[in-house]
């Protein structure tokens, strides 16, 4: 009797079709179910069934991850506020942001996870910070009531603060089952007058 030929072991896959995308995608994952401080570069090859250096080869470590991350988030901010109608508006999509993109919302904002001086986080975060200044300019200084840079502050502190307190479930009663944007538009018309 002829001896069975001796299995292979289960290869891995040598070559990833997106790699950069899988990790970044899996890393995300890992973020809004635990927060950033759970993520590792061995873990997301493992899920993306790579070596686990292969990561590597594409942010370096996990801080060229995390900036990455951050990088893409404000890209993602930057074209969500381009769509803003209005000052107001920029602020409903600010919060519409933050509820669809939790993960990369947590890490845009925490800069001792980043690379500060990086390339693309910076281009990302000036797109960013030139639509929401934008919406501002958008609105006669007769309705804002205070000085234009003021106004930028006072929006992004109120979208930004709203935002936060949401993603961290702190107006769960407050809000109950209103929509989230519709108190943020209530909120927005006590601090600006008119249709800013």
């Amino acid at each position: 009797m002829t001896p069975a030929p001796a299995k292979k072991p289960a290869e891995r896959p040598y070559h990833h079709g997106d790699l950069r995308r899988a990790v970044l995608t899996a890393a995300l994952d890992v973020i809004a179910a635990d927060g950033p401080s759970r993520l590792s570069l061995r873990d997301l090859a493992r899920r993306a069934g790579v070596s686990h250096a292969a990561p590597a080869h594409h942010f370096k470590d996990r801080t060229g991850l995390l900036t990455a991350i951050a990088a893409e988030g404000f890209g993602l901010l930057a074209a969500e506020l381009a769509e803003a109608k209005n000052l107001k508006d920029a602020g409903v999509h600010y919060v519409r942001f933050a509820r669809e993109h939790p993960a990369h919302f947590q890490v845009m904002f925490t800069p001792e996870l980043l690379r500060a001086d990086d390339l693309e986080l910076t281009t990302a975060r000036a797109l960013a910070g030139d639509a929401l200044r934008g919406a501002v300019a958008s609105v006669r200084p007769d309705e804002l009531g205070i000085d234009p840079r003021l106004a930028g502050v006072a929006a992004w502190s109120l979208a930004h603060g709203f935002a936060t307190l949401l993603l961290g479930r702190n107006l769960d009663d407050p809000i109950g089952n209103q929509d989230p944007e519709d108190v943020f538009r209530t909120l927005a018309a006590m601090l600006f007058r008119r249709d800013a």
